[in-house]
């Protein structure tokens, strides 16, 4: 089927978006920026929360933004539909006392974040990107532009090379950024300036490695979407494109809250502060019921009618290894956004649950397609299965089937880009 004009729209939306957000920091600055733009209202959690029929808010907390609309018609019990999603993406962080190197060569201290494929992440234009917080306790985002470069040893020097790349990740992974010797250079200082701060307030820092290339249509037919950091931010971006387009008619006659979660630290396991695990969404919630007049019964009662749609990439069946997927169930780029099963619940999908997902993508006009683990390669998990035990709320796992998942530059599907928000949108007005 040709790719149309919307899904190539909101391909490119998406490359600005995830342009935009190098870091989880600025991809939640980022939601709430836009959410701003489409008219809501940003909120402090160290401030009280107007309780306003038909209000749209979004807070910010750390890496992590929650955006909801409350219906005109909103009651204690008023059920409440949570698409979620994560802005963390593997790589790497910056040690403290960054700035290292030797051999007349500046090289940058980092640790592996997550679960990185190390490989791909050699011989490209890297920036790093985060906040920085100052000595009157204030935080600055800050994004160079392209700094840093893994270079590869060549194939003179490893002979043996394409029988297998082995990479210390020690050794073998200190980005370079310039020359000389570290005691008189400063990488802070270079990422300072690009946040037009001193960098003698600097007191604290969260950065991390991304890369600098803008994701881009390519393939025949512009079947194809590459970009960094589409796990997951192509779902973040589905949902806050689903939820500021449809926002003016939820609040003016939605039968539910409309929320929009992007947590942070979900490469890591979620269990921050910001993350899945952590109270933040429950936070978020407790206070929007209690000025809907809810208590502890009433809330339950709507939690009870509630759901969340967990969203986060999986495997399309790939092309040069076909023997790691089941035999049967192989979704594939461009065929329409998954939905996630496992038996032992590392989705929490159900049969409940897979029934109303594929309700939301009938009444949305879009296919859908299925994703299971093969039986001897172990599954990952979500979001989903943390909200759903936290929360009880009724939780489906889906997203958009990818190749090079962990890579520095991920694949998707064009149209399934587009298909993920037409869906989330449903989701949000059903």
């Amino acid at each position: 089927m040709p790719v149309t004009t919307a899904a190539l729209n909101h391909a490119e939306d998406l490359a600005s978006f995830v342009a935009a957000s190098p870091s989880s920091y600025h991809a939640a600055a980022e939601v709430a920026r836009r959410a701003q733009e489409a008219g809501f209202t940003l909120l402090d959690e160290r401030d009280a929360w107007p309780s306003q029929p038909g209000g749209k808010f979004v807070v910010v907390r750390d890496g992590a933004a929650i955006a909801w609309v409350v219906p005109a018609a909103a009651a204690a019990t008023t059920p409440v539909s949570v698409f979620g999603a994560h802005t963390d993406s593997p790589g790497f962080k910056l040690k403290p006392q960054p700035t290292t190197g030797g051999n007349g060569w500046l090289q940058a201290g980092v640790e592996v974040y997550g679960g990185p494929l190390l490989n791909s992440w050699l011989d490209r234009e890297l920036r790093l990107a985060g906040r920085l917080v100052l000595d009157d306790g204030s935080v600055a985002l800050a994004a160079t532009g392209p700094l840093l470069r893994l270079p590869q040893l060549a194939i003179h020097l490893d002979r043996g090379v394409n029988d297998g790349l082995a990479l210390d990740k020690q050794f073998n992974t200190q980005p370079v950024w310039g020359l000389g010797a570290p005691e008189s250079a400063d990488l802070l200082a270079e990422v300072a300036k690009e946040a037009g701060v001193d960098p003698l307030r600097i007191r604290g820092f969260d950065l991390v490695v991304a890369d600098s290339a803008r994701g881009a249509v390519f393939g025949a037919g512009d079947a194809f979407f590459a970009s960094g950091r589409l796990d997951d931010l192509a779902s973040v971006h589905a949902g806050v494109v689903a939820l500021t387009e449809r926002a003016d008619q939820i609040a003016a006659d939605g039968s539910h809250l409309s929320l929009l979660a992007a947590f942070d630290h979900e490469e890591l396991g979620s269990e921050s502060r910001s993350g899945a695990s952590g109270p933040f969404l429950e936070d978020v919630l407790e206070r929007v019921y209690g000025l809907l007049g809810a208590g502890g019964e009433e809330r339950r009662r709507a939690y009870a009618a509630s759901w969340c749609l967990s969203s986060d990439v999986g495997h399309s069946v790939h092309p040069n290894y076909p023997g790691k997927h089941d035999p049967v169930v192989r979704p594939v780029l461009g065929s329409g956004p998954i939905l996630k099963i496992n038996a032992n619940q590392r989705y929490a999908t159900d049969a409940v649950g897979a029934a109303a997902w594929n309700g939301w993508c009938e009444a949305a006009g879009v296919n859908s397609q299925e994703f299971v683990s093969h039986n001897g390669v172990p599954c990952g998990s979500t979001i989903g299965p943390l909200t759903a035990t936290r929360l009880g709320l009724r939780t489906v796992d889906v997203g958009i089937p990818i190749l090079s998942m962990h890579s520095a530059r991920e694949l998707a599907g064009v149209s399934d880009l587009h298909d993920l928000s037409r869906v989330a949108g449903t989701f949000f007005t059903a």
